[in-house]
């Protein structure tokens, strides 16, 4: 591959690295977005989603396939030329940079709200870009190796707050069942549809790296469905639980499902637990989001040595995250009105475009291919 990051990893790290990028973001910050729009249709909503995400990724692997071994940047190359590479590229990077936005709301106001407030926002943002940096410099093996652990982590915590919160669950929070019509439904998909983006287009750029493309389409399928099914728990506890009015007024909804859990007369009060165990996924997300954003910037640039490219696209994303995440009003208009907008716009007018132009022009993808 041109990206020169030539290290092969397997289809099940890819798996763990899909579930880990979507899954920190999604079961708080956006499922309090979806409650505010939609109410007690959350899950309903997170179920569209999911329906979306099946159908992008299986998109985004048939783009792939045609050449394996170049990943969506390098194949626009192909189609569109040198320029059209850069277009695409910079659009990538945008996305990131945006993307990135999201992660830092997610951690800093985890961390923030509830344990550090006194604590300025740039130890955050320095310390979380810090650590994804290391981690980016080791090389995707290790941030694969983490997003493991993480899955794993993961999959404690939702068992913890299931067993902490069935007591106090509510079946009459579900009903009426479909409280507002299809269409405003499908309409507020977009915020949980862009934490999906964020790994859909992350397959696009390191899907090249991974073993045994014959498996690509089933492990990157299960993907989403394991992933969404981990996601679902949340906002189908949250409405039973809290109530789909109460989960709307906190940003980071599911830390106050974790205040409300409890096992037994000794354990109670999830939040600390919560941290400990959703704090690698959040740093997946910073990984691959630094990773990602770096491959984009090289085919903006022409750089041969991607290496010289992480710290400078760190610092960029890390002074956008910032300047995000210091002001919550303006966290909150960002991530609610415009970072869907634009998520969906690239997302959908990248794939549609590289598949219709590739299927045009797959002669041209045929000869080129392997070169």
């Amino acid at each position: 591959m041109s990206t020169q990051i030539r290290t092969q990893i397997s289809n099940s790290i890819l798996l763990a690295i899909v579930i880990n990028i979507v899954y920190a973001k999604a079961i708080g910050v956006t499922q309090g977005a979806i409650a505010r729009q939609v109410g007690a249709d959350m899950w309903i909503v997170t179920i569209l989603s999911i329906l979306f995400a099946l159908l992008m990724m299986w998109v985004v692997v048939i783009i792939i396939k045609r050449t394996p071994e170049k990943n969506i940047l390098e194949q626009s190359k192909v189609l569109f030329g040198a320029w059209g590479e850069k277009i695409f590229s910079a659009l990538f990077f945008l996305f990131f940079l945006g993307a990135y936005g999201g992660v830092m709301i997610t951690i800093v106001y985890h961390l923030m709200d509830y344990f550090l407030p006194d604590v300025p926002t740039a130890i955050f943002i320095i310390a979380t870009t810090g650590v994804g940096l290391y981690g980016l410099s080791k090389g995707i093996e290790v941030i694969g190796r983490f997003a493991v652990l993480g899955l794993f982590s993961i999959s404690i915590l939702n068992i913890l707050i299931l067993f902490g919160s069935l007591d106090n669950f509510h079946v009459h929070h579900f009903f009426p069942v479909m409280q507002n019509n299809l269409w405003s439904n499908l309409q507020a998909t977009s915020h949980h549809n862009s934490d999906w983006a964020m790994a859909i287009l992350m397959v696009a750029i390191l899907l090249p790296m991974v073993k045994q493309k014959e498996k690509w389409n089933k492990y990157t399928q299960k993907s989403v469905l394991i992933g969404g099914g981990l996601i679902l728990m949340w906002p189908l506890l949250q409405v039973g639980t809290l109530s789909p009015e109460v989960t709307g007024q906190y940003i980071i909804s599911c830390m106050q499902m974790a205040r409300s859990a409890e096992i037994g007369l000794f354990v109670h009060r999830y939040e600390l637990i919560m941290i400990v165990f959703f704090s690698i996924s959040a740093l997946v997300q910073v990984m691959s989001c630094l990773i990602c954003a770096s491959i984009s910037a090289k085919h903006v640039v022409g750089a041969k040595n991607i290496n010289k490219l992480y710290i400078p696209t760190a610092l960029l994303l890390g002074g956008f995250g910032y300047w995000i995440v210091d002001d919550h009003m303006r966290a909150m208009h960002y991530l609610e009105d415009y970072w869907p907008i634009l998520s969906m716009s690239i997302i959908i007018g990248i794939t549609v475009l590289v598949l219709l132009f590739g299927t045009i022009f797959k002669r041209k993808l045929v000869q080129r291919k392997g070169k």
